[in-house]
């Protein structure tokens, strides 16, 4: 992965730890409803561990490389709703909404604006 450049190292990452956070985070409100919150909390850790061990080299990768504190949360920003779309319509079931959209366009102009010159 040293090959390819900062940002798709970085990224690539950050969007793999945000899976893992994703499912972390609301994964046990389906499938693990009928537990106790202990219990899922025990295993959203668990998973959440996962997202550090992706997480914390991408930051570092992308620091070091070049990338600014605010561009990296930027990004994450950009993937967590790339992510969180998909997972709350196919795994959580739930209706594609157009507050989807209008969040994704108030990122681009977020992304426009701390990523240029």
């Amino acid at each position: 992965m040293n090959s390819l450049p900062v940002p798709v190292q970085t990224f690539a990452l950050l969007a793999l730890s945000n899976l893992f956070m994703t499912f972390a985070w609301y994964g046990h409100l389906k499938s693990l409803s009928g537990k106790p919150w202990i219990v899922a909390a025990l295993i959203s850790w668990g998973i959440a561990l996962f997202e550090y061990l992706l997480q914390v080299p991408a930051n570092r990768i992308g620091y070091a490389g070049g990338l600014s504190l605010a561009q990296l949360k930027i990004g994450q920003e950009v993937i967590t709703l790339a992510i969180f779309v998909p997972f709350a319509v196919f795994y959580m079931d739930q209706p594609l909404k157009l507050d989807y959209l209008w969040a994704g366009l108030c990122l681009v102009g977020a992304v426009y604006f701390i990523f240029r010159s």
